[in-house]
């Protein structure tokens, strides 16, 4: 059986949700609908023309990308312009592109993750914590048959989770009392008769971000007619997520030697490098995309080096004068995010048994070359 868009999108942001993005970022749909069935899914780093040609030949319907296609307001759709002509071939082969951007830069698993993975960092901290999820307490009341079948469903949702902890909750067993009106179709008892019922007093965490689907769930697997359940807003703080990564190497090594690592890591024929080759790098500090703003937090994180692309003429300079080291693979280094993005996505929808196929794209779109 074929995904539709919808699902195929939805199995997609549970993995990367799109309120982790930055403000103003051009993440979700950008063009076509999902509206349809989705046989095949390419996952690429951009949408250029070579792309979207691999795409036509493998009979894509929906093209999951990194970098956005539309990223200023459009003033026009003129079909004689290199934009126009891509966004006329897309629309008359009916394929849909979806962009995520910083909220897969920042997703646990996405691509400063992989970066920091790919060069062998150990005991990785955020460069900067971009989001905090706020935390609500889900109180919910249950006739004890069916504490467990609630618990569950709540806990199947993502609620209860504290820290590496989860199906975190409290229980408390008390009586209930409710009064059946003369229309309505009681669980227990009879309308127009009070009644006692023994329940359970069911509490636990819910991250305000899946507070619709953990609600949803519960009410589902509660047998009332009318459920008393209750939310509290709470000052404690939920998971962090943020930009970059920070960790140990696994051994010593000098800068060049780094620097061979990170060419190997990112498949890239050339780095440019900041700083004497024959510095020591015991912690690193990796950024996916253009990372000249993050020098600094790279060196008050204790970093020996920064690894990100776009580093400037300006920034290279402050970066020797403020003793840190820079490796720069260039942007086109976050191709890494292809072959990871297509392999759990097609997981998470094989688990489910569709048949919709994904593949990362073959398509080279590195703009530069050695000359």
């Amino acid at each position: 059986m074929l995904a539709k868009g919808q699902t195929v999108i939805q199995q997609f942001e549970r993995m990367v949700p799109k309120h982790l993005a930055m403000p103003d970022d051009r993440i979700g749909l950008q063009l076509g609908t999902l509206q349809k069935d989705i046989r095949h899914v390419l996952i690429a780093l951009d949408v250029t023309d070579e792309v979207v040609e691999e795409a036509i030949a493998a009979g894509t319907d929906l093209i999951i990308a990194h970098h956005a296609i539309i990223f200023r307001p459009l003033t026009h759709l003129q079909t004689d312009t290199p934009a126009g002509r891509l966004y006329e071939k897309l629309i008359k082969h009916d394929i849909a592109v979806y962009i995520a951007h910083t909220n897969y830069d920042v997703a646990a698993h996405g691509m400063n993750d992989l970066m920091a993975e790919a060069l062998g960092l150990t005991g990785t901290t955020f460069l900067e914590v971009v989001h905090t999820e706020k935390l609500k307490k889900l109180v919910v009341f249950v006739p004890k048959t069916h504490e467990e079948q609630v618990a569950k469903a709540l806990f199947d949702a993502g609620a209860g989770h504290i820290g590496e902890y989860s199906h975190c909750s409290f229980r408390v067993e008390g009586t209930g009392t409710f009064l059946p009106g003369d229309r309505t179709q009681p669980f227990v008892g009879q309308p127009g008769r009070l009644e006692r019922a023994e329940e359970v007093r069911i509490e636990t965490i819910v991250p305000d971000s899946i507070e619709r689907k953990a609600v949803q769930a519960m009410l589902k697997a509660h047998p009332y007619e009318e459920v008393a359940y209750d939310l509290y807003p709470l000052d404690l703080k939920g998971k962090a997520y943020g930009l970059g990564r920070v960790g140990k190497v696994a051994e010593p090594e000098t800068l060049t030697q780094f620097a061979e690592r990170v060419k190997t890591a990112f498949d890239v024929p050339f780095v440019r490098v900041v700083g004497d080759p024959n510095r020591v790098v015991r912690k690193a500090a990796v950024l996916g995309g253009s990372g000249s703003r993050y020098v600094r937090h790279a060196q008050f994180a204790g970093a020996d080096v920064l690894v990100s692309g776009d580093i400037d003429y300006h920034t290279a300079h402050d970066a020797l004068a403020a003793g840190i080291a820079v490796i720069d693979p260039g942007h086109n280094a976050e191709k890494i995010m292809k072959k990871s993005v297509a392999e759990r996505l097609q997981s998470a929808l094989n688990a489910d048994r569709y048949t919709t196929q994904v593949t990362p794209s073959q398509a080279h779109t590195e703009p530069f070359r050695l000359q």
